[in-house]
Parts: C-alpha cells; sequence; structure tokens
C-alpha cells in the first residue's frame, strides 16, 4: 500500500480518496473497500459498505481502472452544482457552505457520538496521530431527556434495534425482553 506524503493539499482529502478507488480495492466477498491512496498523508485502510453500497458499486460502468472519475475536480464541480441547486430549491443559502470535507467531520463526529471510541474514529479517518482525530470529533452536546425505547425478544429483533443506533439498557426477567433506547 502506498502513502501520499504529509502535506497534500486539503482539496484532494475525501473527493481525492474517492476518485483514486480501483475496481481491484473493491471486495465483494468481504463488502470493504480498501483506500490504498490516502489523503494528506493519512494511513492506507479498509472500510466496511453496506450491501446496498456494494450493490450501487457494482451497477456501475466498468470504463477503466478506477470506479469514478479519477479527475477530483469533476466530482467538486457536481457536488457544487447539486448543492446550489438544493440550496436555491430549498431557499437555504445555509447549504452552500457545505463541502466534501463537511460531511467527513460529520461522519466522524457521529461515530464518536455512536461509539464513543476514539481510537475507532482514529482508524476509520485513517489518521496517524489521536490529535488529529480529535479535531474531527467535535464534543457536540448530544444529550436530550428525551428517549425512544424498545424491547427485543429474540436476537432478530436485538440486531435491528443495534443497527438502528439503539443502546442497550438491561434484560427484563419479568418480561423476557431486553430493553434498549435511543435518543430522540
Amino acid at each position: 500500500m502506498s502513502i501520499l506524503p504529509p502535506r497534500v493539499s486539503t482539496k484532494r482529502s475525501m473527493k481525492g480518496e474517492a476518485s483514486k478507488i480501483k475496481w481491484i480495492d473493491v471486495d465483494e466477498n468481504l463488502s470493504t473497500i480498501t483506500i490504498n491512496n490516502p489523503a494528506k498523508g493519512s494511513l492506507p485502510r479498509k472500510t466496511k459498505i453496506t450491501t446496498k453500497t456494494l450493490a450501487m458499486i457494482k451497477a456501475l460502468p466498468r470504463t477503466g481502472e478506477y470506479l469514478f472519475n479519477p479527475n477530483s475536480d469533476t466530482h467538486r464541480k457536481g457536488f457544487s452544482k447539486q448543492r446550489n441547486r438544493l440550496a436555491r430549491n430549498l431557499q437555504n443559502p445555509r447549504l452552500k457552505q457545505i463541502h466534501f470535507h463537511t460531511l467527513r467531520h460529520w461522519k466522524a463526529t457521529m461515530e464518536y457520538h455512536r461509539t464513543k471510541d476514539i481510537l475507532h474514529v482514529k482508524q476509520l479517518l485513517g489518521h496517524k496521530q489521536l490529535k488529529n482525530t480529535e479535531i474531527y470529533t467535535h464534543l457536540l452536546n448530544f444529550e436530550s431527556d428525551d428517549w425512544h425505547v424498545s424491547f427485543a425478544k429474540n436476537l432478530d429483533e436485538e440486531t435491528k434495534l443495534i443497527e438502528a443506533g439503539f443502546e442497550y439498557v438491561r434484560y427484563s426477567e419479568k418480561d423476557e425482553v431486553a430493553i434498549y433506547r435511543k435518543r430522540i
């Protein structure tokens, strides 16, 4: 796996990584994508993808060795065009402040909120140093007093609740159910 030098432009971050993904980097059996050309000196890594994402990737035309056009400016222009159209249609100019890198910050923040595991987020982002990860995981106050509570009677129900972001609370022997909750 190759590693880029540490001083790569921020414009080459997430969209640059995506534009360098090759068909051979997609492992259909394990549902993973290997990031062999990470941005800004990050570490190469594998990332798990959903079956839905895998199906969308498999539906792409194979026009070369890369999944997407390797010219990352094409991605920026397309993203900007769609973002600006959405901002205009929704009459919300604040949407124009969203960039590719904004999505990376959001994912890192949400992943930290979900797992409370800074090392997991560090690995997910491919960072070499924890201090770089801490920039992304803004410790926002997600606390609310409102909860959605659900119950599971079997492993399938528990799996669905966990996948939906619920956290385990306790097992009720009286009712023979596992109790889960998720902030509203």
